[in-house]
This record gives C-alpha cells, structure tokens and sequence, in this order.
C-alpha cells in the first residue's frame, strides 16, 4: 500500500449546513459532597466556549487548511453573538439566518477532575419560514464550493434536506451527510452517509459479524441510491461500503480521552480532502486518523494540517 500523503487543501471550497450550537464547558474543582444531595459540589474555575454540531464541522475543515461557509439558523440572542464571534475568529465564513422565536441551542458541561459530571442542553426548534428562506441562500451558495456537507444534529435546521440533497446533485456537487434519527429516506440521493456504528444499528438492526454488516449496509445504500456509506466504529475503526465491495480501516486513535464532535472531524475530513483530489479510499483513511488525533482532545475539538502530517510521518 503507497504512503498516505496530505494533498494541498488550500484550495479546497465546502460549504457546510445544519445544525449548529454553543458548546460551553465550566472547569472546576470537586472536593466535597453537596449536604442538599449526593451530588458533588464543583467549585468553576474558568470556563470556555466552542462552536459545536455543524459550526464544529465548519471549524475543522478550516483547520485542515480549507475555504468554508456555513450556513444556519440561530437565535437572535447572546449564544448567537458568541458563535458568530468564535466563527469569524476561526476563518469560517458564516451565513447565519436569525430568528427571534429561537433559542439557539447551548450544551453545557460541567468539567470536575477532567471528568464531565453533567450536561445541560437548552434548545428549541427553528421556524419554517426561515427554513425556508436560508434554501435560496443555499441554491446561491452551492455553485460556489466543491463538497456540500449536511450535518445533522436533529433540530430542525435540515427540514429541507431532499431538496437540498437534488440541487446539490444537479449542479454536479458531492453531498456528505452524517444522519440523525431512524427515517435515512430523507437523505436518499446523498453521495456519502457517515452514521456511526449505534446510528446504524437504529436503522438497520444488529449484525452477527462483519459479513452481516456488509450485507445490511450494502441493501440500505442500494435502497437510499446513495454511493457509499461509511460507517465509524469506535475501537473498531471504519468501513467504507460502496458497489464495488467494502473497504476496512482499523482504528488510529493511540488513546480515547473525548469522543465528543469525532463525528465532526470525520466528515469534515472527507470533504476536504475529497475537495483536494483524494479519492474516497484515500479520504477516508486521512480521515480516520484525523479522528484517532481528536478524540485525544477534550471536547469539541479540531486536527490541524500539522498535527495531520505528524501523525502520518510517525
């Protein structure tokens, strides 16, 4: 097998749309138990804001040296200030409908002794109207880029993920998208689906072994007209299906400390690299070991270019 090369990303245009969020963390001490309940009392020390869901997918992609645009529904609030803020200080070229009936979605986690203790999530469901109105922001910004990445969180943002999904397609773009929920037959048409190993299991049901699962990925990507699908397995590394067979890769991660936004660094992975002339194969093995890099970091994190190089000298 050749030596797995990073291409030149520079170049590389995505356009990533979806759900976004305000990943906020609190970081304290826990020395005692609450006399009110058994539950520790932490003491915040500092705290820190990261843009998460789909603006963490924007966010990695102009880590790993690409042009991005994201574009989504927040609130007309606070939140909605800071992700703004956190974009434009990360190169993300942001395109951010504002609607006053929503709350743009926080999670909060609460950090004792490196340890998350407890997640607070405040959200609600954007209006349609503006749904509507970001597709013809969408059909003007499709043309412009070379991957469209559809992330899913399940918050209403992707309402109109099957138009978006045929625009896409007819203007000749590849459309990555990492699913939510059990129905994949909105996403039916897609280039790539990137479920992981439990989203696939809603779908799909339990295999016994690999060959099961190969027989059952291949009838849902046959079924959704898609032209592969990659599933992430955790400890067991990925498989990519497509019509001509399966393709394995085991796992790169050196050691598991936060697998939260790993799903992010994957797909953002992809379509850079896919961007940059990589074949699907070639991706997806770049990609895995993005992902066995960032699940070391806490939180939603991002792989730089270097960090991406070093890895594969090693």
């Amino acid at each position: 097998m050749s030596k797995l090369q990073v291409p030149q990303t520079g170049g590389a245009r995505i356009l990533v749309v979806g759900d976004v969020m305000l990943d906020r963390y609190w970081f304290g001490e826990v020395n005692r138990i609450s006399p009110e309940a058994p539950v520790p009392v932490v003491h915040v020390a500092r705290s820190e804001e990261r843009p998460g869901g789909a603006a963490n997918v924007a966010r990695n992609a102009v880590s790993l040296g690409a042009q991005c645009s994201l574009l989504t529904v927040v609130g007309n609030d606070e939140p909605a200030q800071a992700l703004e803020r956190l974009l434009g200080e990360a190169g993300v070229a942001a395109h951010l409908h504002r609607d006053a009936s929503l709350s743009t979605t926080i999670k909060l986690r609460v950090i004792g002794r490196q340890q998350q203790l407890l997640r607070i999530d405040f959200e609600n469901t954007p209006d349609r109207e503006v749904l509507h109105e970001k597709l013809a922001d969408y059909r003007a910004l499709v043309p412009q880029h070379d991957v469209v990445v559809l992330s899913d969180y399940g918050k209403g943002g992707l309402a109109h993920v099957q138009e978006m999904i045929a625009f896409a397609r007819e203007v000749g773009k590849p459309v990555l998208v990492d699913p939510k929920g059990e129905d994949y037959s909105r996403y039916r048409g897609a280039s790539l689906l990137t479920p992981n190993r439990s989203e696939l299991r809603q779908v799909v049901g339990r295999w016994r072994n690999d060959e099961d699962l190969e027989t059952r990925a291949q009838a849902l990507r046959e079924e959704l007209a898609l032209d592969a699908l990659l599933v992430t397995r955790s400890e067991e590394g990925m498989s990519l299906f497509r019509p001509d067979g399966a393709v394995h890769e085991g796992t790169r991660a050196q050691e598991v400390f936060d697998v939260s936004g790993a799903g992010d660094t994957v797909i953002a992975s992809l379509a850079v690299m896919l961007a940059a002339g990589c074949d699907l194969v070639q991706a997806m093995r770049l990609s895995n070991h993005a992902a066995g890099i960032v699940v070391g970091k806490l939180g939603t994190a991002t792989v730089s270019l270097d960090e991406l190089r070093r890895e594969l000298a090693s």
